[in-house]
């Protein structure tokens, strides 16, 4: 079910990012490789795509919600396999895990029409 509006999506999306990029040394395995640098990445790759897709928050709207989600999804499912296919479970995996179904979860359950446009559809009777 499609229940999340693009405009709470776009938020969830930066503070996502945000704490991506932060989770290394906020959570305390900041140690230099692949589970430190992979979150870090992501976080900042999500919040570029973030900022070109054509919803409420973004700047330059070159790419859809849909591709935005996709992404999402790809992203996600990367993080959560990420601890096991870069070899550093033993060190840490749940942040990666769950931020990764986390965003598997919210991309699965967003509306990919952005606000404005499902209310000028409704105004003329689309919806």
């Amino acid at each position: 079910m499609r229940i999340i509006p693009t405009r709470i999506h776009g938020v969830i999306d930066y503070m996502t990012a945000l704490l991506l990029v932060a989770a290394p040394w906020l959570l305390g395995f900041a140690r230099g490789g692949a589970e430190t640098w992979l979150p870090v990445g992501l976080g900042l790759f999500m919040t570029l795509y973030s900022l070109g897709t054509a919803y409420e928050w973004g700047l330059f709207p070159a790419l859809t919600v849909s591709t935005h989600l996709l992404l999402d999804i790809g992203g996600g499912t990367l993080l959560a396999v990420s601890p096991w296919l870069f070899d550093f479970y033993d060190v840490v995996y749940l942040p990666h895990l769950l931020v990764g179904l986390f965003e598997i979860a919210t991309a699965a359950s967003t509306n990919p029409v952005p606000g404005r446009s499902r209310m000028m559809q409704a105004s003329r009777g689309g919806l």
